[in-house]
């Protein structure tokens, strides 16, 4: 991690940046706001607010996208409400331990991490959940429920885009675990749970289940038709509804929803041999489908 260290007690800034090296950290010091704008990208900005004569406000505007951490000699409006206000995200009262100052680093850089890593599961999920169309008014939709349909990647919208409405987080067990139940008991009672595979659970199991998920919040999904759950049922099908049905398909019906799904994602080439047939056959049967592709 790069971390600078705007402190003009140079013994002080020394004594820092020593210990963080001993840490793997890379450490530059400055003992100036003017010399700390450098243009250069730290994750970590250790700052003094007790520069005399220099404002801090600057440094915390160039490193907004930094965890800064105000470093006081006393608390007040000026040296932590201000600044913490302007962005800076932290503050430690001097003097300190320096095990507490790496407490509050490896916080913010586990919590940064956290971030990302939620960024990128969020993005993920919208492009898988892209095209999607859910009709339920999750205002008016009361836990639990039991989600029916054929194809797995609609239920898990169905789950995610309600705890995205309810700004609640999920927590995901897979029924087809042989640890299902004692996880589901082993969860605070207050816990929305998204559980998945009923299709593949015990039937014998079925009523302990019921009886275990009575008095909690859960999203129960199964790609079978279930008539017998205790809880408000909601089939969410597919638009092509190819994967609805509850029976085998003819294999045209399976070769005729990958060209409509990936004839745009694929060139002919390889989509032709992913298929197993030609080039020519994919052209004859995209013609008698009546498919147009689009260019």
């Amino acid at each position: 991690m790069n971390v600078l260290i705007v402190e003009n007690e140079i013994y002080l800034a020394q004594s820092i940046a020593s210990k963080l090296s001993d840490l793997s950290h890379n450490c530059d010091i400055s003992s100036s706001t003017k010399e700390a704008l450098k243009g250069v990208p730290y994750d970590v900005v250790l700052l003094s607010t007790n520069i005399s004569g220099h404002d801090i406000y600057p440094v915390i505007e160039a490193y907004k996208d930094a965890v800064v951490i105000l470093m006081v000699s006393y608390v007040s409006n000026d040296t932590v409400s201000k600044p913490l206000a302007a962005g800076a995200k932290d503050y430690i009262l001097k003097p300190f331990m320096i095990e507490e100052l790496i407490r509050k680093i490896q916080h913010f850089q586990n919590h940064e991490r956290l971030r990302r890593q939620n960024q990128t599961h969020e993005r993920y999920l919208a492009h898988m959940f892209n095209g999607i169309k859910i009709e339920e008014d999750f205002d008016k939709t009361e836990l639990p429920v039991m989600i029916c349909s054929g194809y797995q990647k609609y239920a898990d919208a169905f789950a995610f885009r309600y705890a995205q409405h309810k700004n609640k987080t999920l927590q995901f067990i897979s029924l087809g675990s042989s640890k299902a139940l004692q996880d589901i008991i082993a969860l605070p009672i207050h816990s929305i749970l998204y559980l998945t595979d009923f299709q593949n659970f015990k039937k014998s199991d079925h009523k302990t289940l019921f009886e275990v998920l009575e008095k909690r919040q859960c999203i129960i999904s199964s790609t079978d038709y279930i008539d017998h759950a205790p809880f408000r049922m909601i089939e969410v099908k597919s638009e092509n509804h190819l994967f609805d049905q509850g029976e085998i398909l003819p294999i045209e019906e399976y070769v005729k929803y990958i060209m409509l799904n990936f004839q745009n994602r694929f060139p002919d080439t390889e989509l032709s041999k992913k298929l197993g047939i030609s080039r020519k056959s994919l052209w004859e049967k995209r013609k008698k489908y009546g498919i147009v592709k689009k260019k």
